[in-house]
């Protein structure tokens, strides 16, 4: 039964995924099978606690991320919770030899919104480190399976990978973040002035994140290597859409990228994959 009550877990992190992002969910599809149920653990593990700062606005927010965190530590020294998403996540934890320096991080990142509107260089970068980053090592270790020799040589990369991802997250919302939670991520930019300077600077440090990170996804083994690189060509695209815009309308509106363009892409990608063109 133990068997059944993690395949019932591991669903359910399937499920979530699929509810909140299309675009991971049609990159985690490209993985090799045995990668998929926990890419979706570690998901949900960071989409449950994202929506902790985010959502629960009628709620002690600090006090529900304390009871999560002290609930995930639990749960990964025991080896067991009732919470379907703690449960897989303490399996991937456990079987992949997880550093829980990098759980810290990220939920010191979750923290730090609770109380931090305004950051500086140095806060955003503890910031990303936290919020991204580490997510991209805890998927490089899965992708890697104990091999600690190749996580060193890719590590870099993966951080590099996260961090483009969350700077490009925070241009696509920088209006929502400001109107709705009074955030401003990026250190010196006053929202009501955000210049062509200005965005054409942060363009250029995220332009630099996904050179370095191009390098690393084409060192990925062939069982992960598709999916990571479906999920660089959406943020890409994403990336060349903000970036053909001018300021005034990333401070007006949220871009995304279409389905039917979504589609094309992990189309074209497979093709170049299977090509060995990447």
């Amino acid at each position: 039964m133990e068997n059944l009550y993690s395949e019932v877990c591991f669903q359910c992190n399937k499920l979530i995924t699929n509810a909140y992002s299309t675009s991971f969910s049609l990159g985690i599809k490209m993985f090799a099978p045995e990668l998929r149920p926990p890419i979706y653990a570690i998901y949900g593990f960071v989409r449950f606690a994202d929506e902790i700062v985010d959502t629960f606005h009628d709620h002690d927010k600090k006090s529900l991320l304390d009871d999560f965190k002290r609930d995930t530590f639990k749960a990964i020294e025991h080896k067991l919770s009732l919470n379907p998403v703690l449960q897989s996540f303490q399996e991937v934890v456990n079987r992949y030899n997880i550093d829980h320096e990098l759980i810290h991080a990220f939920l010191y990142s979750m923290e730090m919104d609770l109380y931090k509107n305004i950051y500086d260089k140095t806060e955003l970068d503890k910031y990303i480190y936290g919020s991204a980053e580490v997510v991209g090592l805890m998927c490089l270790k899965v992708f890697l399976n104990g091999n600690e020799e190749k996580y060193n040589e890719l590590k870099n990369y993966a951080r590099a990978l996260g961090a483009a991802f969350q700077k490009i997250n925070f241009l696509r919302d920088i209006k929502s973040d400001y109107v709705d939670r009074g955030r401003v991520y990026f250190p010196d930019i006053d929202f009501n002035n955000f210049s062509e300077f200005e965005k054409q600077r942060i363009e250029e440090d995220i332009q630099k994140d996904f050179e370095l990170a191009y390098k690393g996804i084409v060192r990925l083994p062939k069982s992960s290597r598709l999916g990571v690189y479906c999920a660089y060509k959406y943020y890409l695209n994403l990336f060349y859409k903000i970036r053909s815009h001018p300021a005034t309308d990333v401070t007006s509106k949220r871009f995304r990228v279409s389905d039917k363009r979504k589609l094309y892409l992990l189309a074209t990608s497979a093709l170049r994959h299977n090509l060995n063109l990447l």
